[in-house]
């Protein structure tokens, strides 16, 4: 399978041998559960406080001569808390327990469970082989000269990426819900994924372009590399970094 490399004026230079990688099965199955497993690793711990619920005194004695006990009036060993009181007469509420209001959760969510979703290695090398090859028969790969991975200037970039035809307009919206408040009140629509051979400073350049990201060749992923399980991301690949998927033989 063969793809056309291109230069920097959007010209196009020559043909390369894409590796076998690019060959594989398109499975959008995998590519999802692979998806999910990298998902999983980002996601933040939560529980409760450890004295939700607790921060008042309910001790009911069932003693017969303790003073506030609850012996032989005919009611449940409930935890009570005490409302009001006219000599030892005692007027009680429920507390505490998980049937009684303002009580504790039964089961509340601990901060010390695992998020982190497994994969076999071989799975998520396929996923990955995958989804490279959905670029491929989705037609979002392009290949670029190595000229590209010597840019350091947002500006530069931005030139060559509308030489290459593709889109620098910032598309965004604004999101529904809480999240305005708290730092995350725009979403950028995702753009193309540039994959270079090695970390360079395209890297720190390329930050500056909302929707687009960057990575190195080994450091690809299953989500990186499409939008959801079915959508195959636009991908623009160096020469460089198509010849060391090849030559390190990586995810195989």
């Amino acid at each position: 399978m063969k793809a056309d490399v291109y230069g920097l004026d959007g010209k196009k230079a020559k043909s390369i041998d894409l590796p076998e990688q690019f060959n594989e099965n398109y499975e959008p199955t995998l590519i999802k559960r692979a998806i999910l497993v990298v998902l999983s690793h980002g996601r933040q711990k939560y529980g409760a406080m450890v004295q939700a619920g607790k921060n008042y005194s309910a001790k009911l004695s069932k003693r017969r001569r303790d003073y506030r006990g609850s012996y032989g009036k005919g009611i449940s060993r409930t935890p009570r808390k005490i409302m009001w009181r006219r000599g030892r007469q005692m007027g009680w509420v429920g507390a505490l327990a998980p049937g009684t209001v303002g009580g504790r959760r039964a089961h509340p969510a601990k901060p010390t469970r695992d998020w982190d979703l497994k994969i076999n290695v071989k799975e998520r090398k396929k996923a990955i082989r995958s989804a490279l090859s959905g670029t491929v028969l989705q037609n979002k790969i392009m290949v670029v000269d190595n000229k590209l991975e010597s840019l350091n200037k947002t500006k530069e970039i931005q030139s060559t990426l509308k030489n290459l035809g593709l889109s620098i307009e910032v598309v965004k919206r604004q999101k529904a819900g809480r999240g305005k408040t708290r730092g995350r009140r725009i979403h950028y629509k995702k753009q193309a994924l540039i994959i270079v051979a090695n970390k360079c400073n395209l890297m720190t350049a390329v930050n500056n372009l909302p929707g687009y990201d960057i990575v190195d060749a080994k450091s690809v992923n299953a989500q990186l590399l499409t939008l959801g399980h079915e959508g195959a991301r636009q991908c623009l690949f160096t020469e460089a970094a198509i010849e060391r998927i090849g030559k390190e033989k990586l995810f195989q």
